[in-house]
């Protein structure tokens, strides 16, 4: 099916997944999730990318899925004209949702109460691999707009903040955090003169 993107493939099978554990077997949601300790106790390998396919609820599967749609698709088609491989935003897809828990697993690895669940560590990947390309995009937040470069500085000071001071709110800034970077380096280590692209793009504003 031509029409059938891999961004939007993910969001289906993400949604179906996350809205068939919550409505009808939520108890999957915990066998599924990133739980530091089944990890290492019971070598669960899985819950490293099974964790992105689960949500917390409506509004947490919502956010993450409508900024795929419109950050991923443009990321896709970008990736595959670079690359020459539409598999490689998919293998970006899935290695963002692996290495954003990985700083979660270390930090709490001994911690038996633990767990997190989401694709957020992939979203903020994509979204800062956006970055790259469009800086100067305009996005808008809540009501206001502002371009892309400057939401992207914002958030991540943000999520290093509520990181660094643990705070318990139910959120895995680290993921958030990892993810992000992730998103920026990895598309540059395998092809460096997209730093000069981003860079000459920063140079030349465009609103």
């Amino acid at each position: 099916m031509d029409g059938l993107t891999l961004t939007f493939t993910i969001i289906l099978i993400t949604s179906l997944v996350s809205l068939t554990t919550l409505f009808y077997n939520p108890e999957k949601i915990y066998d599924l999730s990133l739980r530091p300790t089944m990890i290492k106790e019971r070598k669960q390998y899985y819950r490293f990318l099974t964790c992105g396919l689960v949500h917390a609820d409506l509004m947490h599967l919502g956010f993450n899925m409508l900024s795929l749609y419109f950050c991923g698709r443009f990321i896709e088609g970008t990736f595959e004209a670079i690359f020459q491989s539409k598999f490689y935003f998919l293998i970006f897809y899935v290695l963002g949702i692996i290495l954003s828990g990985i700083p979660t697993y270390i930090r709490h690895k001994n911690d038996d109460h633990y767990s997190s669940v989401g694709a957020s560590g992939a979203v903020s990947a994509v979204i800062y691999a956006t970055v790259l390309f469009a800086p100067w995009a305009k996005i808008y937040v809540l009501i206001f707009p502002m371009p892309l470069i400057l939401y992207a500085v914002l958030y991540i000071a943000l999520t290093a903040y509520l990181d660094k001071r643990q705070f318990g709110d139910g959120i895995n800034h680290s993921a958030h955090l990892w993810g992000a970077i992730f998103g920026l380096l990895f598309p540059i280590v395998f092809k460096p003169e997209i730093a000069l692209y981003f860079l000459n793009q920063l140079m030349h504003p465009s609103f």
